[in-house]
């Protein structure tokens, strides 16, 4: 366990912790769109998939304890009841946790094509 600094992440190194949580709980086609230089509600975007709705919802708890011990709490938080898409904002950083067909549907990565989109 890392030990506690007071200091929140955020920006490229919370994209780093958020991948790495994700990975771990073997989340699909992971993107992070950097959108700094686009006009958008945050500097990054992270999207992933799974085949289930519990695996999204182990991926979305990975994420938010691995950022808990990093000082890092998500600002606002929704969808985890579900487990269909759930979203974690953390301001700077937003993160998508989506079904495969939800996230076909949606296309985020086309809607956001403003940004630089980075496949992990």
């Amino acid at each position: 366990m890392k030990k506690k600094t007071g200091q929140s992440l955020s920006g490229k190194d919370l994209v780093k912790v958020v991948v790495a949580a994700m990975q771990d709980k073997l989340a699909e086609a992971i993107t992070v769109l950097d959108l700094r230089e686009a006009e958008a509600v945050a500097d990054f975007f992270i999207i992933c998939q799974s085949d289930t709705d519990v695996q999204n919802r182990a991926i979305a708890n990975a994420v938010i304890d691995r950022c808990a011990e990093n000082d890092t709490s998500p600002w606002h938080q929704e969808g985890e009841s579900s487990g269909r898409w759930v979203l974690i904002d953390f301001t700077d950083v937003v993160v998508h946790i989506m079904l495969a067909d939800l996230r076909s549907y949606y296309a985020l990565e086309t809607l956001w094509s403003a940004g630089k989109r980075i496949d992990v």
